[in-house]
C-alpha cells in the first residue's frame, strides 16, 4: 500500500537523494541537523510526506502539541518530509528527506521512500549519520564515506563498509537503495562519546562540506563555522575544569595526531578496555559530563 501523500509532483532533473533521521542514527543532532540547514540554505520546497500511522508506536515517539500564532493547539505528528529544489547557481536537483527513526514495518517503510525517489528520478542517494566515537571535540570532525558501489568508491574516495551488529534505518535503507540498483553511499561524522547528547554543529559543518564536496557545490556556511568554533571553545572550557577529562581528551587527542601522522584512519569503534592501554579506566564519568555539558552550553547559548 502507498503511504505516500503528495502535495505536488516537482520536474526535477535526475536528482541527488540526501537522507537524514533523528534518533538512533543520529548523534549531536549532526546528520538531520545537515539536511536542516541544506534545505533551509537551498530553498527547498516540500512535496511530499509519509503518513506516519503506519510506522511509528506513538507511546514511543510522542506527537508534540504546540500554540500557534494565534494561540490555538496544534499537534506536530512525527513525519518524513520530501523537499525539492534545485541547488542556487547550478544545473543539480536535490530531493532532501528529513525524518524521524520510525519503529514499525521498516522494509515497507523504505519501500515509501524508494518510491519517491523511483518518481523523482533520483540517479544518486546520499543517506547521512552520526555516531559516538572516542574522538577528540578539539580535532577535526572525521567523515566516513562508504558504498557498495564500485564506481562510488573510486570517484568519491570511499570505503566498503565492514561492520557487523545492529543498524538503524539509514543502514536499511541504504541496502535498499542499493539492492534497487540505485547508486547510494553513506556518510558518517564522529561525534565525542563524553558529549553524546549536546547538539554538534561542528559535526553538522562536516557533513555539510562533505556532501556538497560530493555534488562540487559551494554553500556559504559562516553561520555553522560560527556556532562550531563557539562549540569547541566552550566544551574545552569545561573540560579544563577537571583534571580527569583533561587527561582523558589528551589522550584522545594523541591517538588521532598519530594515526593523521602515519596517514591513517583512526578506528570509530575503538576499544578502550584494553588492559595494556596506560589510560584504561581514566575515562570521566559520562553521565555527570553530559549534564555540564548540556547545561553549560545552554547557558551560553542563551548569553549569546
Amino acid at each position: 500500500m502507498d503511504h505516500v501523500r503528495w502535495s505536488e509532483r516537482p520536474e526535477l532533473d535526475r536528482p541527488v537523494l540526501i537522507a537524514a533521521f533523528e534518533g538512533w542514527n543520529d548523534a549531536g543532532d549532526a546528520a538531520s541537523g545537515a539536511v536542516r540547514f541544506l534545505r533551509d540554505r537551498w530553498g527547498a520546497e516540500p512535496f511530499a510526506h509519509i503518513d506516519c500511522e503506519e510506522y511509528f508506536d506513538f507511546s514511543s515517539t510522542r506527537p508534540q502539541v504546540r500554540l500557534d500564532e494565534d494561540g490555538r493547539r496544534v499537534i506536530d505528528w512525527p513525519t518524513t518530509e520530501f523537499s525539492a529544489a534545485r541547488v542556487p547557481g547550478t544545473e543539480i536537483d536535490v530531493v532532501l528527506v528529513l525524518g524521524t527513526e520510525p519503529q514499525l514495518r521498516w522494509q515497507s517503510y523504505c519501500r515509501q521512500v524508494l518510491t519517491v525517489a523511483e518518481a523523482t528520478g533520483a540517479r544518486l542517494a546520499v543517506t547521512l549519520g552520526a555516531l559516538l566515537a572516542d574522538v577528540p571535540h578539539s580535532r577535526p570532525v572525521s567523515v566516513i564515506g562508504t558504498s557498495e558501489d564500485d564506481l562510488l568508491r573510486d570517484r568519491y574516495a570511499l570505503r566498503r563498509s565492514t561492520y557487523e551488529g545492529p543498524t538503524g534505518i539509514v543502514g536499511v535503507l541504504t541496502d535498499a537503495f542499493s539492492r534497487q540498483g540505485l547508486p547510494a553511499t553513506s556518510l558518517w561524522a564522529a561525534v565525542p562519546s563524553y558529549v553524546p547528547a549536546a547538539p554538534s554543529p561542528k559535526a553538522t559543518l562536516a557533513l555539510v562540506r562533505r556532501t556538497t564536496g560530493m555534488l562540487q557545490v559551494d554553500v556559504m556556511a559562516t553561520d555553522l563555522e560560527i556556532a562550531s568554533a563557539s562549540y569547541e571553545r566552550q566544551i574545552t572550557e569545561l573540560v579544563e575544569d577537571d583534571d580527569d577529562t583533561v587527561a582523558y581528551v589528551r589522550h584522545l587527542e594523541e591517538r588521532v595526531d598519530a594515526a593523521e601522522s602515519q596517514g591513517e584512519l583512526l578506528p570509530l569503534d575503538i576499544d578502550d578496555d584494553d588492559d595494556d592501554d596506560p589510560m584504561s579506566g581514566a575515562e570521566p564519568d559520562a553521565g555527570a559530563l553530559v549534564q555540564e555539558v548540556e547545561r553549560y552550553l545552554r547557558l551560553h547559548q542563551d548569553e549569546e
